[in-house]
């Protein structure tokens, strides 16, 4: 006998979409046996009918006829026997028995889904906030009667389905066969003509119709044990909110799917919730209500957030938020287990580890070594030979960036060294990690501004910034990334750049050890002075990082999204005192290029201050040649001014001088010039003394 198709029973409990599809097409395929076996049962009622009609005929007929009484008489009433029995019962009984039994489990069915699906709402609408134990345990005890009761009646109603399946091919072949063997017994009586082929025909369908029954009854006693093993086994998972110390979260998953109730808003305070069947295919988030054929996309969950959030007075709440921040959804599991494995799930989908060759191993050696993480291993360079990340130091600021390839390749020469270096002397075990960023309000307070030079100004959205120009109007540099803050610590050294990833571990590992899923969401502006990490929203400067003051920078090689950069700033009341402050983030697979925008920005600053230093110093020759041109200016006027001075004072003294009778003495023209000589060389004399 071919393979039949049967409904899975052991699905009956998740009640998928996928699988109320496939019991729609077995109820289709048990309506049309309804249509076919009611035709069937018409045209054999009126055989039956004709033939009881023809016996009551013959019988007529026979005691006119009286030689043919008991031979005419016994055959018509054998043969209507025989229709009655072989042909006319197992039609009716199939007709008012198994078909009647199918419509009354889909009605009993139907009434346990409708009951369930109202004992779930009112296990959503529980209110977190105001607790009542009593009204509670009355709701928790009619969600797991209700999913009790639909789970054993959809398995019976499948059960029910299956048999369908075997018992519809005895209800249409026992019937001809009984037709056939009553007619055969019928002529048998008044003729041995019968062919050996035929009746040879007739016991093959016999057997046939014997195997089938065999198998028939085979695969019900394995259905019904089935039902009974499922029925123990999934008594616990009738409980909404299963104990998680029984049923433990599975955090190595990349495929998922269950029921969710999502927020749709209604106004503008209001909103409702759906109850629809959510699924993973790939790296999209799929939803299919109850009926549909298939399913529609929700959105695309590569490289993007989730986070649990508090919303309405619900429990087990959380936040899918796309790649560029434009979509996002707020839905609601039903139990914890639930909601913590549809948030880890969608964070590895985000990772985008379905696309290796094996997911789950992949998934679980991440969060393996997330938990393996807080344990301090003796060699830093053993354990992360295989996962050094692509760093990046300000003493290379004067290569290009085509060269950042080179640095990490540099690092091998100082394995030795770090080999022996100890994880204590790179960050504290008990160092504080701070996961959220401080809002502009706190950023005001005393040292924690000059630490970690943060800004609470706020920009002007419209671009028009009043009588204060802005910082980065001017500079050559000015690149915006879309970056979420996975945390920060201070950290002891700032000299070898293996303190980036050192702390990048340290903080992923804090973050999966914590079950911390929440990441605020930044645009990071790198300009030629400085780094500013600006909300999205309101646009105000939540951070300020001075260029000069950022010592490294780093992006991991195999998860390109993950990048940071050590911060060193002075602290403390000694100006001497300097703390070094290292930040992480995660970027969407632009780690790679917010480091070169680092570079490049500090190329551009390093040139600037060489180019700047230049001028200055030639502003100070030029100061001095001017100066000194001045000097030369000043002593030519004075040197003038002596010598037209004298020339003064010799004419003054060349006039008319008296002698001893009162007569005036005129001078010659000779001795008047050897008198103006003879002064003008006195005073050329002076003025070069």
């Amino acid at each position: 006998m071919p393979g039949i198709d049967k409904l899975p029973i052991e699905e009956t409990l998740e009640d998928s979409p996928q699988t109320r599809s496939l019991l729609g097409v077995f109820e289709e395929d048990a309506a049309a046996i309804s249509s076919y076996i009611h035709q069937l049962y018409q045209a054999m009622r009126r055989i039956y009918d004709a033939q009881n009609e023809l016996s009551a005929a013959t019988h007529l007929t026979s005691k006119l006829l009286k030689e043919y009484e008991k031979q005419l008489s016994s055959c018509h009433a054998v043969l209507s026997t025989q229709l009655a029995d072989a042909m006319m019962f197992p039609i009716t009984q199939f007709k008012e028995r198994d078909l009647k039994e199918i419509l009354t489990l889909k009605e009993v069915f139907q009434i346990a889904s409708n009951d369930h699906d109202t004992a779930i709402n009112r296990y959503s609408r529980l209110s977190k906030r105001r607790e009542n134990e009593k009204v509670k345990y009355e709701v928790t005890e009619d969600v797991y009667t209700s999913k009790k009761k639909q789970h054993q009646t959809m398995m019976h109603y499948f059960c029910a389905l299956n048999t369908l399946q075997y018992k519809k091919k005895i209800a249409m072949l026992e019937p001809l066969l009984g037709y056939m063997q009553a007619q055969i017994s019928f002529f048998k009586m008044g003729s041995e003509n019968l062919t050996e082929q035929l009746e040879e025909f007739l016991t093959n369908i016999g057997t046939s119709v014997q195997n089938v029954r065999r198998e028939m009854d085979s695969e019900v006693e394995t259905m019904q044990q089935t039902i009974e093993d499922l029925e123990v086994a999934s008594d616990p998972l009738y409980l909404p909110d299963p104990d998680t110390t029984k049923f433990p979260v599975h955090r190595n998953l990349t495929r998922k799917a269950g029921y969710l109730n999502a927020r749709n808003k209604t106004g503008l305070v209001s909103s409702s919730w759906d109850r629809q069947f959510y699924f993973t295919q790939g790296g999209n988030l799929m939803s299919q209500a109850r009926g549909d054929v298939a399913g529609g996309l929700v959105m695309d969950i590569d490289n993007c957030s989730v986070m649990a959030v508090d919303c309405e007075d619900r429990r087990y709440c959380f936040q899918i938020t796309s790649f560029d921040g434009k979509k996002s959804s707020i839905l609601q599991a039903e139990s914890k287990k639930d909601y913590e494995e549809w948030i880890c799930t969608i964070n590895n989908i985000s990772k985008q580890i379905y696309l290796s060759e094996n997911p789950e191993e992949i998934a679980a050696r991440v969060n393996q070594s997330a938990l393996e993480a807080v344990t301090p291993s003796p060699s830093f360079q053993q354990r992360h030979e295989s996962m050094r990340p692509t760093m990046y130091s300000t003493e290379q600021q004067s290569r290009p960036p085509t060269a950042r390839t080179n640095s990490s390749g540099s690092l091998g020469s100082e394995s030795a060294a770090l080999s022996a270096l100890s994880l204590d002397s790179l960050v504290a075990p008990d160092t504080p990690i701070q996961f959220d960023i401080i809002s502009p309000v706190s950023e005001d307070q005393p040292g924690q501004a000059k630490a970690s030079g943060q800004s609470g100004r706020r920009t002007n959205p419209f671009g028009d910034s009043g009588d204060k120009k802005s910082e980065t109007e001017d500079s050559i540099l000015h690149q915006l990334f879309i970056v979420r803050f996975l945390g920060s610590m201070e950290v002891k050294s700032d000299e070898s750049p293996d303190v980036v990833y050192e702390t990048m571990r340290q903080i992923l590992a804090a973050r999966a050890i914590h079950n911390i899923f929440r990441m605020t969401e930044s645009h990071l502006l790198v300009s030629c002075d400085c780094l500013k990490l600006i909300d999205p929203q309101t646009q105000v400067t939540r951070l300020r990082f001075p260029l000069p003051s950022i010592v490294l920078y780093a992006t991991h090689q195999e998860n390109k999204r993950l990048f940071g950069f050590v911060l060193r700033s002075s602290g403390g009341r000694a100006e001497s005192h300097t703390t070094s402050v290292c930040y992480i983030f995660e970027s969407n697979n632009e780690g790679e290029k917010i480091c070169d925008s680092v570079g490049l920005a500090k190329q551009i600053a390093f040139h600037a201050e060489l180019d700047h230093r230049a001028s200055e110093k030639q502003k100070e020759i030029d100061k001095v040649k001017e100066k000194q041109q001045k000097e030369l200016s000043k002593q030519k006027q004075i040197e003038k001014d002596l010598e037209e001075q004298s020339r003064l004072i010799a004419a003054s003294s060349r006039p008319i001088q008296s002698s001893g009778e009162g007569q005036f003495v005129v001078l010659s023209s000779s001795q008047s010039e050897d008198s103006d000589l003879g002064e003008d060389g006195k005073k050329k004399r002076e003025s070069e003394a």
